[in-house]
């Protein structure tokens, strides 16, 4: 699949298939770098992974990062950013960014906002003021900031919701997306930025089949599913996945938003997915809670006390490599900043590094067998 206009490309390649699942290995080509996929994506909401600077991200080799447009547009502004150069060069990142459209953080905050068929109004978290996103100004302020791959606006339903309300929430959402890729394709540029549609349906499969239908009517760059590890079960959300998964193009990148846990990204790839995000491995961090060969570890517990093992014996990291369980647990109970920056550190690397392993194993055909290693963490 190729998106040429002018003198940019995006276009993304399935270079090998994993024989026992649906994984694939693949390579997103965009005006900032390849991005090999399946990828992870560290969430750097307002411009910034919490606690890790850039030059680590790119010592980790992270690829590619998601940005979030409604922080942004609210704080610094889209126009802001624009007359800076974009947000490449206001963050000092050279490599590929995504930016959601603000869609989840509208329905997180259920009570500053309001839906209409012509958008979102919705009073800001930080200081009350009124504002307005519609499917096209949404666009247009991913324009302004620079990313290379945009998202549509979209309507997340909550767990639970009846089937009537998940159907208009989902109808609205199909509208929404016909008139930003309408708006994106009025306004291409140069063609440097891509354009991704969201699943929507909650947890009913027709409904979900019918999005894709949908969706399938204009065409995006990519395909994302939306709506999902907001409360449901996992085996709903497999199931989910399972559903419309093998509905998507095979020759359009797949993102699942907003997941997950390390078992659910390996089960996920093993169903086809290429790209994922996800607070998890940031936000646990901050928490005292660390991912490691051994399972969860939860830093602040009295075992640690004395315990002057590493982190993790099996991971390379700087944090692994120096400091010792016993340090990190004084860090976190003491509530020194550099808890956060270290526990941040060794989460994304074991993000990352699991990340590196899926490539590795789909590349070498034993994905299955990885898949089966990774059933037994404990999580």
């Amino acid at each position: 699949m190729k998106e040429s206009v002018g003198k940019a490309t995006f276009a993304f390649e399935v270079l090998q298939k994993d024989s026992a699942t649906a994984a694939r290995l693949g390579l997103l080509h965009t005006s900032h770098g390849d991005v090999q996929t399946p990828v992870f994506m560290p969430v750097g909401t307002a411009g910034a992974v919490k606690a890790l600077p850039h030059e680590w991200l790119e010592d980790l080799d992270a690829q590619i990062i998601l940005a979030n447009t409604y922080h942004l547009y609210l704080r610094p502004g889209h126009e802001r950013i624009q007359r800076l150069g974009g947000l490449h060069r206001f963050m000092s990142w050279n490599r590929p960014i995504l930016t959601d459209s603000g869609g989840y953080q509208i329905f997180s905050h259920r009570e500053l906002r309001r839906l209409t068929e012509e958008g979102a109004c919705f009073r800001s978290h930080l200081d009350g003021s009124s504002h307005f996103l519609s499917p096209e100004s949404v666009i247009d302020i991913q324009r302004s900031l620079g990313s290379d791959i945009m998202m549509v606006l979209d309507e997340c339903t909550a767990y639970p919701c009846v089937y009537a309300d998940a159907e208009a929430s989902m109808k609205l959402s199909m509208r929404w997306a016909r008139r930003g890729h309408a708006q994106w394709k009025k306004k291409r540029d140069d063609g440097r930025q891509a354009l991704f549609g969201i699943v929507q349906g909650g947890i009913y499969p027709e409904l979900r089949r019918r999005s894709v239908e949908l969706l399938m009517e204009c065409n995006f760059s990519g395909l994302a599913i939306g709506g999902l590890s907001v409360g449901e079960p996992k085996d709903v959300m497999f199931e989910i996945l399972e559903t419309v998964l093998p509905l998507l193009p095979s020759d359009r990148p797949r993102y699942l938003m907003g997941v997950g846990t390390p078992k659910d990204l390996a089960r996920a790839v093993a169903l086809g997915v290429d790209m994922f995000d996800c607070v998890l491995p940031t936000r646990n961090a901050r928490n005292g809670s660390l991912f490691t060969s051994e399972g969860r570890i939860l830093i602040k517990g009295a075992r640690y006390a004395e315990d002057e093992r590493p982190l993790d014996p099996l991971c390379s990291c700087p944090v692994c490599r120096r400091y010792s369980r016993a340090y990190l647990r004084y860090l976190f109970l003491t509530g020194e900043h550099l808890s956060a920056v270290l526990n941040t550190r060794h989460n994304v690397t074991f993000y990352l590094d699991m990340m590196r392993k899926i490539r590795e194993s789909i590349a070498f055909n034993s994905y299955g067998k990885y898949l089966e290693a990774m059933e037994k963490w404990p999580e």
